[in-house]
């Protein structure tokens, strides 16, 4: 039997797989347990790295309670071979009662600037949706740099506004 990890602890540990892997390679794992109960467990995960210093991992593990109710988890890391870094992580759950909820995030960083987002939806056992993400967009050349927020209600309909500054953080006019 295999231990479900938290999603910080797949994220960090693909992370560190993408750096040692050994050039121009790819690892593959997939790991499934059924329980007599109807439970389910699935771990797979993904390295590869290229010859010129790019490397890329990725992971998800999946279960579920044999009642209903299943829940997933992904987290992915990447490294291109100049300099540029990503990584994503992301939870999903879904309730025997048709509700769902998900929660992600990203960030990146390269040559040309920098993005963090994160975001959240939920759905109740009626239907109803609720979502929102922030996201905050800069620029390398300039040091501008953006926020925005996005959210949507399956009542009241989408909501968004973005605010952006210079680089001493002074409000300037979104173009």
């Amino acid at each position: 039997m295999f231990r479900i990890v938290s999603i910080t602890s797949l994220a960090a540990a693909l992370s560190c797989a993408a750096l040692w892997a050994p050039p121009a390679e790819a690892g593959r794992l997939h790991v499934s347990q059924a329980n007599a109960d109807g439970a389910t467990r699935s771990a797979t995960g993904v390295v590869r790295r290229g010859p010129n210093g790019g490397a890329a991992a990725r992971g998800r593990v999946v279960t579920s309670d044999g009642q209903g109710n299943a829940s997933a988890k992904s987290a992915a890391a990447l490294r291109g071979p100049n300099g540029g870094v990503a990584r994503r992580a992301g939870t999903t759950s879904v309730a025997a009662d048709g509700s769902a909820s998900h929660q992600s995030g990203l960030s990146a960083s390269g040559s040309q600037g920098s993005i963090n987002s994160s975001g959240s939806a939920t759905r109740d056992a009626s239907g109803n949706v609720t979502q929102s993400r922030s996201t905050t967009a800069t620029s390398t050349a300039t040091g501008n740099s953006v926020q925005s927020s996005t959210s949507y209600n399956s009542g009241s309909g989408v909501s968004h506004s973005a605010t952006c500054f210079d680089a001493s953080g002074a409000t300037i006019t979104c173009r």
